[in-house]
């Protein structure tokens, strides 16, 4: 069930809006805070093949937004999309250098990757020592 708050309209059609809502020149436009149990992790972002591609190309060195579209098979506006969600998960930034916007691997998201890498690995390694342990 919705809360609703103040009366808006749409066009000239009255409504009832959502709590957080408002109505700016006749058009609905709802800011509510994010929510952080809809915002990915680096490895659900890293999980998409077109993101994935994205973060090899920045891997080797910034880019901008047009250059990475220029190499993808996907368009201008999606290739920000994808960034949007590295860029929420932590694994790249950007910077405006003049006119454009340059994204680049933000190395601590690298980095907590790689811890939880490491401690998949080291907890592996344990579990076979102890295994063949076990079986000698």
């Amino acid at each position: 069930m919705i809360d609703h708050g103040v009366l808006g309209c749409i066009g000239r059609m009255p409504v009832a809006l959502p709590i957080g809502a408002r109505c700016i020149n006749n058009c609905v436009s709802v800011h509510l805070p994010s929510v952080d149990a809809y915002r990915s992790d680096g490895w659900t972002a890293l999980a998409d093949p077109t993101r994935r591609a994205i973060f090899e190309r920045l891997a080797d060195h910034p880019r901008a937004v047009g250059e990475l579209a220029a190499e993808l098979p996907v368009s201008r506006p999606a290739v920000s999309q994808h960034l949007k969600v590295l860029k929420e998960a932590g694994l790249v930034m950007d910077q405006h250098v003049g006119n454009r916007r340059v994204y680049r691997v933000d190395p601590e998201g690298l980095r907590a990757l790689r811890q939880q890498l490491d401690l998949f690995w080291t907890k592996a390694l344990a579990t076979y020592q102890r295994i063949v342990e076990e079986h000698t």
